[in-house]
């Protein structure tokens, strides 16, 4: 198949293109930011790409069976903070390419923060949710708008026609783990192991995204997955 990546040079994008690769895929990876293009000729195709211009995202997803959002917002935890705002302005960018091309489907990775922890009852909505962000890592209360944000856009692909999926991860995010491809998925609630954790490593993540890319079972959907 194939596969475009819009954050390809992040954590997750980055896995996503070696996952996709080592299966035999055709993989274009896109980033903003030109500076972090990998130099050519490279196993997958890399080029620039703005994903909050419909007109951009039109050119650069045309001929692709699907895409991956996997972009986040800064390379820190301050910029993430202040340009929140591109995650929905992402979505409605995406979707409305996605238009000119009704065949392509989307896989849109988002956060574990609208996750339920039991029916109607999301994470991000407990009491103290934002005061219990990690502080001792440097994660201020600021950072619920990053969250927020996440939610804002699942709630607008849930309002499109679009053949789109979107995959929270859990709460806790590896970022540097090893793939080990065993893991559980689930759908709306967040999933927790009998020790009280709730985590996936980014490389069993990107796992996940292309199961879903070759084997499609959550068309219009939201799923998760953990240990």
């Amino acid at each position: 198949m194939k596969v475009g990546v819009f954050g390809a040079t992040g954590t997750i994008g980055r896995c996503v293109v070696s996952e996709a690769l080592a299966r035999g895929h055709q993989v274009t990876g896109w980033t903003r930011d030109v500076s972090r293009l990998p130099p050519q000729p490279a196993p997958a195709r890399w080029t620039q790409a703005d994903v909050i211009d419909p007109t951009d995202v039109a050119r650069v997803i045309a001929g692709h069976d699907v895409i991956v959002n996997a972009i986040n917002t800064g390379n820190s935890i301050p910029e993430s903070i202040a340009n929140a705002g591109v995650l929905p302005a992402a979505a409605r960018a995406v979707l409305t390419a996605m238009e000119r091309h009704p065949a392509t489907r989307l896989i849109v990775v988002g956060g574990a923060g609208s996750l339920e922890v039991e029916p109607g009852r999301q994470l991000v909505d407990l009491e103290g949710f934002a005061e219990g962000l990690p502080a001792a890592l440097g994660v201020p209360t600021d950072y619920v708008k990053v969250v927020l944000a996440h939610r804002e856009a699942l709630n607008l692909y849930r309002l499109s026609n679009r053949k789109w999926t979107y995959l929270s991860p859990s709460a806790g995010l590896i970022t540097s783990g090893e793939r080990t491809g065993r893991f559980r998925t689930g759908t709306n609630q967040i999933l927790v192991t009998a020790a009280g954790a709730s985590d996936i490593s980014a490389e069993d993540l990107a796992v996940a995204i292309v199961d879903e890319v070759e084997t499609p079972r959550h068309i219009q959907q939201r799923f998760t997955v953990g240990y």
